[in-house]
């Protein structure tokens, strides 16, 4: 499965006269002479000819032994690019080359150009991959009926054009992996990956779950509560959740809705229904900020209610560990909103019926693995909801969460206006700062997000700290905060309630604003050299303000010397507003491992399959995945192992 990365073409030679420039060909010709020369470096110059004309090879960077190889009089093969040179003599930089007699037969296939390392030579790899190919007979795993039915060609054959492609193949369908071999292993892979899903799927039926039937009182308690009712796609996605905890199958919901969507009051309503059933919550989040966001809102909706809901955290002091600890092992009707410490090996529940984890991208499989298993016995584990307002594209959730029931929240409460977004160059701060002025000016609140400097912690902190000196200087007569990573938690959370008090008129704050901070009143958010940072975190960043039903803007800043790729990202903010529509374009310039946070999530990889490309194969590839799986588990475990062999245990639990 060690493809090659291009191909070139040995099986032919080209006249010089009639050789275009600019391409790799294949010229035979004699060495008619050989120097060494010194303009402006050491440089071998060799002379050659055919019939119909004569050129130049040379090299840079030669050794002993390449002066000796081209003698007078003899016949090489030569590949390379011809370019012309200022004597009006063709020339080849580098060229490829090795002797030949007059009775050398040409190949019958395209030399393979494979990805090398140092000290890995492609002769050594061709040699290795040879050898591999006379030794080796694949099995096909798929059956000669579900091939034909999708034209697929037979898999070794497919392997072996990929390898040594005959010399009559289409280069261009090779080069786009539009090749019917190409084809193949992109389907294969696919298929292997939507196989691991689907066994992860019915796997989860071998565990049990506390079946949890709703509380009808309580839900409605809390509904007519509520300052707002809920839109048509929350009471859709809540539907599915309660039918789903009422289950004793563990539930595996993938949530997701845009920034604003009003996921975190489904999230309540699913803990409602575990709690009114007589069980607890955990609500893991990945930060501290959010965690007290998150611990204030639902404590304002629960307390009434006669729920207790806890928080925990890495910053807590042993005594307030230890008294939360406590409570959860003989409290039942609570809620605990956590970070990662909601994992450790001390944290023991009397009950826990459902896990909530808010921004689920953040953590990793063993992560998340480690909470569900808190359960009562081996083969217990709890129900799960995980939540993302960093939307996936829907090829991206049926390849990577083929394991998950996913649900979307894919409209806004009514009476949010969107947020208007501006490009603004650095030079004109003066502008920005008069936007600030008028908005705090009426009683509007503002962010002001320092640029992230990914080298270095200090060098950011230091950015914020002197963007925090420079605005109170510049707005004397404003309440000016900051906020920032190396805060203590309870310093963070201090600053952030002042803000929401409407105490604070000005927040500066780095990063650590990105996700769960809710500020009706902040309209105006500026993020300073807006183009170092990706596209998910500015659209995370903008979703901090129109929280409200003021008119709110987004002010990006950037620097005049701005990358293509730069440019491309801010282009794509400022145009766009909707998430799905951001990730979809993200997931365009980045790839699929970069937007889901894949080094740390333990979900395997494509390597050959383009998304967007092949949506019509993940398609066929999952129909196929769940006929194999029903009518031949055993062809389909074989297909899992050719593919992953040990890494079929990461996948997305």
């Amino acid at each position: 499965m060690f493809f090659p990365n291009r191909y070139e073409d040995e099986t032919s030679v080209q006249k010089i006269k009639d050789a275009p420039t600019g391409l790799f060909l294949q010229v035979e010709v004699e060495v008619v002479e050989v120097k060494v020369e010194y303009r402006p470096r050491r440089q071998l110059v060799v002379y050659v000819k055919d019939s119909s004309d004569s050129a130049v090879f040379r090299y840079f960077n030669f050794y002993p032994s390449q002066l000796r190889s081209f003698e007078p009089g003899s016949l090489v093969r030569a590949v390379g690019e011809f370019r012309d040179n200022l004597f009006r003599l063709k020339e080849m930089i580098h060229p490829r080359v090795r002797r030949v007699t007059k009775n050398t037969p040409l190949p019958e296939k395209l030399t393979p150009i494979y990805p090398t390392t140092k000290g890995l030579t492609q002769p050594t790899i061709r040699t290795a991959i040879e050898r591999a190919l006379k030794k080796i007979e694949l099995v096909d795993t798929l059956s000669l009926q579900v091939r034909a039915s999708l034209g697929l060609d037979e898999i070794s054959q497919s392997i072996r054009v990929l390898h040594q492609p005959p010399k009559n193949s289409d280069q261009s369908k090779l080069a786009t992996r539009e090749h019917p071999a190409w084809i193949r292993i992109k389907f294969d892979e696919l298929l292997a990956q939507q196989l691991l899903m689907r066994v992860n799927y019915d796997r989860r039926k071998q565990y049990k779950a506390i079946a949890l039937n709703e509380e009808k009182k309580l839900t409605q308690t809390f509904l007519q509560a509520l300052a707002f009712n809920l839109t048509r796609a929350q009471e859709e996605v809540l539907s599915h959740i309660r039918a789903d905890l009422a289950q004793s199958i563990p539930m595996r919901r993938l949530l997701q809705g845009d920034v604003g969507s009003g996921k975190t009051v489904v999230a309540a309503l699913a803990a409602l229904q575990t709690i009114g059933a007589g069980h607890q919550v955990a609500m893991m989040v990945p930060t501290e900020i959010l965690s007290e966001q998150h611990f204030k809102k639902i404590a304002d909706w629960f307390l009434p209610l006669g729920i207790n809901v806890l928080r925990l955290t890495g910053s807590m002091s042993r005594s307030e560990r230890k008294l939360i600890l406590d409570k959860l092992l003989v409290e039942e009707k609570l809620i605990i909103i956590g970070t990662h410490a909601l994992f450790q090996d001390d944290v023991i529940f009397k009950s826990l019926g459902l896990t909530i984890i808010d921004e689920q991208h953040r953590f990793g499989v063993r992560q998340r693995l480690k909470l569900v298993e808190k359960g009562e016995n081996v083969l217990e584990q709890t129900h799960q909801l995980m939540m993302s307002a960093t939307p996936i594209p829907r090829t991206l959730a049926m390849s990577f969460y083929g394991d998950l029931d996913v649900s979307v929240i894919d409209e806004l409460p009514p009476g949010r206006t969107p947020v208007l977004t501006k490009l603004v160059n650095n030079s004109r701060k003066a502008e920005v700062l008069h936007r600030v002025r008028d908005a705090c000016s009426v009683g509007q609140q503002v962010y002001w997000v320092c640029p992230l400097i990914e080298e270095s912690e200090t060098l950011q902190l230091e950015t914020a700290i002197a963007t925090f000196e420079r605005v109170q200087h510049d707005f004397p007569m404003l309440k000016v905060g900051l906020v920032h990573g190396r805060l203590k938690a309870i310093e963070k959370a201090e600053v952030m309630s002042r803000f929401q008090r409407g105490e604070i008129d000005l927040l500066v704050a780095t990063t650590v604003i990105e996700v769960g901070v809710d500020v009706p009143n902040a309209t105006v958010m500026i993020i300073e050299n807006a183009e170092r940072m990706g596209l998910s975190q500015l659209h995370q960043l903008r979703g901090r303000v129109g929280r409200g039903a003021k008119s709110s803007t987004c002010i990006l800043m950037y620097d005049q010397k701005l990358t293509v790729l730069a440019k491309e990202r801010l282009k794509i903010i400022f145009e766009h507003t909707d998430g799905f529509k951001v990730a979809q374009l993200d997931l365009k310039m980045r790839g699929p491992g970069e937007v889901l946070g894949a080094k740390q999530s333990g979900v395997p990889m494509l390597r050959y399959v383009d998304l967007e490309e092949d949506e019509t194969l993940l398609s066929s590839a999952r129909a196929a995945a769940e006929d194999m799986i029903a009518n031949d588990k055993k062809s389909a475990m074989r297909h899992i192992a050719r593919w992953y062999g040990n890494r079929k245990k990461l996948v997305m639990v």
